[in-house]
């Protein structure tokens, strides 16, 4: 387990190395970058310009106590001892196999031509269905969904008005955001909403109360896109990059075959 987490952190740590070269702050000369920057947020998906910025400054201050940290402990001598030399071999041996595999990775070749050729062989991966944007009021009683539905009838703008409702009458999760659901496409719904939401025209909104087994809803169907099939052109480079991917499993999982048939293993 323990050779597990050292692993995850040394991806995370040159995954963050090869994209970004900023310094955030400096701890008596020693530069805080994004590497110390990673270990903080714990999440490659999580952009630290994208976090709020009495956030930003609360990760920075966290680095920089890191950082004070580390230098005290490495000033300490722990690094004689032998826990810091046998978790530092680990280390070794998890960042050797690291950067071997990204550069097995990175050599593996799919060519556009490759991707094209899959792409055409495999359109019903690339089909989305059609799809609705649309905001929904949950009720517990079908009379409060017709009253509400009846303020929508006097309403001016009713978008405004249903938003508003949602927020002050909505049982739903989604109540507090106005009633936005996002865009869904037909499965993601029980099938009595998806008739209904799919069955309006954009702006519209449902005269009659729709039945479910959570309730009544009053749904609003704001925008529609119709099922299409995405361009080659948008997928490529994903495409490419899942295809090298797909080969360099394969080819790892036949060296690693390659390797037990030539090594003495004793599972205990």
């Amino acid at each position: 387990m323990k050779k597990i987490l050292i692993s995850s952190v040394v991806v995370g740590l040159l995954a963050t190395s090869a994209l970004y070269a900023k310094t955030y702050a400096t701890v008596d000369g020693v530069e805080i970058t994004d590497d110390d920057i990673a270990v903080i947020i714990r999440n490659p998906q999580i952009k630290m310009d994208q976090l709020p910025a009495e956030t930003q400054t609360q990760v920075v201050n966290q680095a920089v106590e890191r950082k004070l940290l580390a230098i005290n402990a490495l000033n300490s001598g722990v690094q004689k001892e032998t826990e810091y030399k046998e978790a530092l071999e680990k280390v070794k041996e998890s960042l050797a196999l690291e950067l071997w595999m990204q550069k097995e990775l990175k050599s593996q070749k799919v060519s556009e031509s490759d991707a094209k050729d899959f792409y055409t062989k495999n359109l019903d991966k690339f089909k989305q269905p059609a799809s609705v944007k649309a905001k929904h009021i949950l009720v517990k009683e079908e009379s409060e969904a017709k009253a509400i539905i009846e303020l929508l009838n006097k309403a001016g703008d009713k978008t405004v008005e249903f938003e508003k409702l949602a927020k002050e009458k909505s049982t739903g999760p989604s109540g507090k955001n106005g009633g936005d659901l996002g865009w869904f496409d037909a499965k993601k719904m029980v099938p009595e909403f998806s008739t209904a939401a799919f069955g309006l025209n954009k702006g519209e909104y449902t005269k009659t109360p729709v039945k479910t087994q959570f309730g009544y809803h009053i749904i609003l169907t704001e925008d529609k896109k119709d099922k299409t099939t995405v361009t080659f052109d948008k997928v490529k480079e994903k495409l490419i990059f899942d295809l090298k991917r797909e080969k360099f499993g394969e080819a790892i999982k036949k060296m690693a075959g390659d390797l037990k048939k030539t090594a003495k293993i004793v599972i205990k």
